[in-house]
C-alpha cells in the first residue's frame, strides 16, 4: 500500500493545478445538485415492522382523517383569571373559527365543548388536525396559525403551541459549532507552529464536507432521511476530514525539519506513511458506519451511510487534495530553523510524549490497573441506561413546545403529555359485536394500574376502525409508562380471539418500540465491530495481541462514553451547564451510533501510534524502545488530533435539538477517553507487559494475512538521507 501511495502522492503533486482544479469542480458540481435539487428532511425516527407503526400505516389506510399531523394549541390565562370568562372565551373562539379556514385543516377541537379546560379553568386546549402528515405540515400554515391566534394573545393569554406538527427542524451551523473550529484552528497552529499550515486542514476538510453533505442533500431527493442524517454527517466529516489532513500534513513538516530533504519526495512519503494509516483507519470508518445498515433499521442505515459517504470523501481528499496543496505551498511550508537560545536547553520534537511513554511504561502494571478500575467506574451509571426518544420536555426552555410541555403537565397532570392511542380493528368482528367489544376494552383499559383515563370510542365511518385516548398517570419519560404500554398490550389476545386487532400506538408508544428494537439489534451490532476489529487490525500489525488490546480498550471507552452520557442526560447532572431542559432516557439510537463510529475513531488513534511502534520495532527488533519511539512521535499529534474532535463534537453539545446534543457530548467525551486514557496510556502499558510476544502470530496465520506494509518499510530511501537520531526519525 504505502509503495502504490508513493507514486501517487508524486503524481498528485507534479499535477496539482489539475487535482486542484477536479475537486473544485466536484463541489461546484454536487453543490449545485445539493442545493437546487434535494428532498425534505423527516423529523420521525420511523420503523418498519413496530405495533405503533402498523398502527399508523392502518391509520392512513382506514381513518385518514385521524392520521393527519395535530397542532395542539395551549391556552393559559393569568393567574386570577380564566378561560371561561365571556371576553376571554370569545377571543379563543375567534381564533379557532380562523384556524378551521387554514389551507390543509380538517378538523378543529373546541376546548369548552371537549371539556379540554383544567380544573382551575385557568389552562386548556384545542386541537387543530390537517390532512398532511406531521412533517408535510407546511410553514405557512403554522404562521398562518400563529395570525389566527393573535387575538387570543391580545385578550392577555399565554398562547403555546405542541402537537406532532410541531416537531422544530434539526439545525447546524450555530456560534458553539463555530467555536469548537475556533478552538481546533488554534491547535492546530499549536501543533504545525505555523498559521499557514494550521489553516490548510480547515480549508480541505470544509471542501470534503461540502461535497459529502450536499451530496447526502441531493440524495435526500430519492431516499428518505431524518435531519440528524445531514447533522451527523457534518459533524463527522468535518472532524476526521481535519485530522486526517493534519496528519498528513505534520509528518510532512517532520521530514521537512531535515533541510536537505526534498519537498516533493517528503509530501510522496508522507502520503505513503500517513497516508496508508489514513487510508486504513478510514476505511475502519467507513465500514463501521455502513455496518449500521446491519442494525435493520432504515433511518439508522441512510445516516450511516450518508456519513460513511462524507468520510470516504475525506479520506479521498487527504491523499489526493491535500498533497496537492503541499506541493503549491512548496518550500514556504519548510519549518524555520530554530536559533539557539543562550543559557536555555533546546527541547527536542516529541520530547513530552517521550517522557510520558516513559513514565507509563516503567510501573505498567499499576498504571493498566488504576486506568481500567477508573474507566470502570465512570461506566458504573450505564448499568441503569435506559432508552427512548427526546419528548418535548427535552427541548429547550424558551421554545414553545416545551412552554406547552409545562402548561399541559400543569393543567392536566405528567401523564397527559404521554398519552397513548390504543385502535382497535374491528373489521373481522361481526358488525353487532363490535360495539359491545370496544366498551368491554374500554373498560379494561381502564381498570389498568397506571391508567388516568380512557376516551370514549370514536370508529371511522365504516365502523371497522375504534380509536381511544389512553391517558396515563406518569410522564413520557418514565419508567412506569414504558411498563404500562406492555400491560396494556397484554390484552391483545382477548380481542384477537373475538376476531379482532388491537394495537396500542401514538408517540410515546412509538418511541417505546423503536427503543425496544434498537436494544434488540445492539449484541449483533457489536459482534460484527468486534470481529470487524479484529481481522482489520491483524491485516494492519500482524499480530494478535495487538488487535485483542486493542477491541478491550475500544469496549472500555464505550462503557465509560454510556456511563457519563447516562449520569449527565439520564440522571440530569450539569443540566444547567450544558443547558439540558430535563432528565429522561438516552436517545434510543445513540448507543449503536456511538459504538460505530467511535470504533472507527478509536481505531485511527490505535493505527496511528501504533503503525509508529511497528515501524521502530520492524527497524530496531526493541519492543521496549519501540514503544517510547512510537509514542514520542505520534502522542503530540494523535493529542491534538482527539482535542480537535473533542472540539468539533463538543461544539454540537450545545445545539437546541436534544438528540444532536446528546450525541456530541457523547462523541466528545468517547474521543477524550479514548485518546488518553486508553490509547496513551493503557496501550503503551499494555504492549510494555507484553514485550515481544505482542507482535506475535501464527504461522499458519501469518501466510495467509495479506501484507499491506502502513509503514513504508518497502519505500525507496530518500535521495537525502541524513544520520538521525531515532527521535527524528523520517521513516
Amino acid at each position: 500500500m504505502a509503495s502504490r501511495l508513493y507514486t501517487w502522492g508524486r503524481w498528485a503533486v507534479r499535477r496539482r493545478g489539475r487535482v486542484i482544479a477536479v475537486w473544485l469542480l466536484l463541489l461546484a458540481v454536487v453543490g449545485g445538485l445539493g442545493i437546487t435539487i434535494h428532498g425534505k428532511v423527516a423529523s420521525d425516527f420511523t420503523v418498519p415492522g413496530i405495533e405503533s407503526q402498523q398502527a399508523q400505516d392502518l391509520l392512513e389506510a382506514k381513518f385518514p382523517a385521524a392520521a393527519g399531523g395535530v397542532i395542539r394549541v395551549v391556552y393559559a390565562a393569568p393567574e386570577g383569571s380564566t378561560l371561561t370568562a365571556p371576553e376571554t372565551e370569545a377571543a379563543v373562539e375567534a381564533g379557532l373559527a380562523k384556524a378551521a379556514g387554514i389551507s390543509g385543516v380538517v378538523q378543529v377541537t373546541d376546548p369548552f365543548k371537549t371539556g379540554a379546560v383544567s380544573a382551575d379553568q385557568r389552562i386548556g386546549y384545542a386541537d387543530i388536525r390537517f390532512h398532511q402528515a406531521p412533517a408535510d405540515v407546511t410553514q405557512e400554515s403554522k404562521n398562518a396559525l400563529a395570525q389566527a391566534m393573535a387575538k387570543a394573545r391580545h385578550a392577555g393569554l399565554q398562547v403555546e403551541y405542541g402537537g406532532s406538527a410541531m416537531k422544530p427542524a434539526t439545525k447546524v451551523g450555530g456560534p458553539a459549532e463555530l467555536v469548537g473550529v475556533g478552538i481546533a484552528f488554534v491547535v492546530l497552529a499549536l501543533t504545525l507552529g505555523s498559521l499557514v499550515a494550521a489553516g490548510l486542514p480547515l480549508v480541505t476538510a470544509i471542501v470534503g464536507v461540502a461535497i459529502g453533505v450536499l451530496g447526502v442533500k441531493f440524495v435526500s431527493r430519492f431516499v428518505e432521511m431524518t435531519g440528524t442524517t445531514t447533522v451527523l454527517a457534518v459533524m463527522i466529516g468535518l472532524a476526521v476530514g481535519i485530522d486526517y489532513a493534519l496528519f498528513i500534513i505534520a509528518r510532512h513538516r517532520e521530514q521537512l525539519a531535515d533541510p536537505d530533504t526534498d519537498v516533493e519526495d517528503s509530501i510522496a512519503r508522507a502520503v505513503a506513511t500517513a497516508g496508508s494509516a489514513v487510508v486504513f483507519a478510514g476505511a475502519t470508518v467507513v465500514i463501521a458506519l455502513a455496518a449500521l445498515s446491519a442494525t435493520g433499521i432504515p433511518f439508522l442505515a441512510v445516516m450511516g451511510l450518508s456519513a460513511a459517504a462524507t468520510v470516504l470523501v475525506a479520506v479521498l481528499i487527504a491523499v489526493s487534495l491535500v498533497p496537492a496543496v503541499l506541493g503549491l505551498f512548496g518550500e514556504r511550508l519548510r519549518p524555520k530553523p530554530r536559533r539557539p537560545r543562550a543559557g536555555r536547553r533546546e527541547r527536542v520534537p516529541g520530547s513530552w510524549g517521550l517522557t510520558w511513554a516513559r513514565i507509563v511504561t516503567r510501573k505498567p502494571l499499576i498504571v493498566l490497573l488504576a486506568g481500567v478500575i477508573a474507566l470502570l467506574a465512570l461506566a458504573l451509571p450505564a448499568r441503569e441506561l435506559r432508552l427512548g426518544l427526546p419528548s418535548y420536555a427535552s427541548e429547550p426552555t424558551a421554545s414553545t413546545q416545551h412552554k406547552s410541555y409545562d402548561l399541559l403537565t400543569e393543567g392536566f397532570g405528567p401523564g397527559f403529555n404521554a398519552t397513548l392511542t390504543a385502535i382497535t380493528d374491528t373489521s373481522h368482528i361481526p358488525a353487532a359485536q363490535r360495539t359491545a367489544t370496544v366498551t368491554d376494552l374500554r373498560t379494561t383499559l381502564a381498570k389498568e394500574t397506571g391508567v388516568a383515563a380512557v376516551s370514549q370510542p370514536v370508529p371511522n365511518a365504516d365502523k371497522t376502525l375504534f380509536i381511544m385516548a389512553v391517558v396515563p398517570k406518569t410522564g413520557p419519560d418514565a419508567q412506569a409508562t414504558t411498563d404500562l404500554v406492555h400491560r396494556l398490550r397484554d390484552n391483545a389476545p382477548g380481542v384477537t380471539k373475538a376476531g379482532g386487532t388491537l394495537y396500542i400506538a401514538g408517540v410515546t408508544a412509538a418511541a417505546i418500540d423503536v427503543a425496544g428494537k434498537l436494544s434488540d439489534s445492539l449484541p449483533g451490532f457489536i459482534a460484527i465491530i468486534v470481529a470487524l476489529a479484529l481481522i482489520l487490525l491483524t491485516i494492519a500489525f500482524r499480530s494478535l495481541p495487538v488487535p485483542v488490546k486493542a477491541v478491550l480498550g475500544f469496549l472500555l471507552s464505550i462503557a465509560a462514553s454510556l456511563g457519563a452520557t447516562v449520569w449527565v442526560f439520564q440522571y440530569g447532572h450539569l443540566g444547567g451547564l450544558l443547558s439540558v431542559p430535563s432528565a429522561g432516557p438516552v436517545t434510543s439510537f445513540l448507543p449503536v451510533l456511538l459504538i460505530g463510529v467511535l470504533f472507527g475513531l478509536a481505531m485511527d488513534y490505535e493505527v496511528f501510534l501504533v503503525s509508529r511502534m511497528r515501524e521502530h520495532h520492524e527497524n530496531t527488533s526493541d519492543p521496549a524502545a519501540a514503544i517510547v519511539h512510537g509514542v514520542a512521535r505520534s502522542g503530540r499529534v494523535v493529542s491534538a488530533a482527539a482535542l480537535i474532535m473533542a472540539a468539533v463534537f463538543g461544539g454540537f453539545v450545545f445545539n437546541e435539538d436534544p438528540v444532536i446534543k446528546s450525541i456530541g457530548f457523547a462523541l466528545a467525551f468517547g474521543v477524550l477517553i479514548d485518546a488518553f486514557v486508553v490509547r496513551m496510556t493503557l496501550v503503551p502499558a499494555a504492549m510494555a507487559l507484553l514485550g515481544r510476544r505482542a507482535w506475535g502470530l501464527p504461522r499458519w496465520l501469518d501466510r495467509i494475512t495479506p501484507d499491506v506494509d502502513i509503514e513504508g518499510a518497502h519505500l525507496p530511501q530518500p535521495a537525502a538521507a541524513a544520520e538521525q537520531p531515532n527521535l527524528v526519525s523520517t521513516r
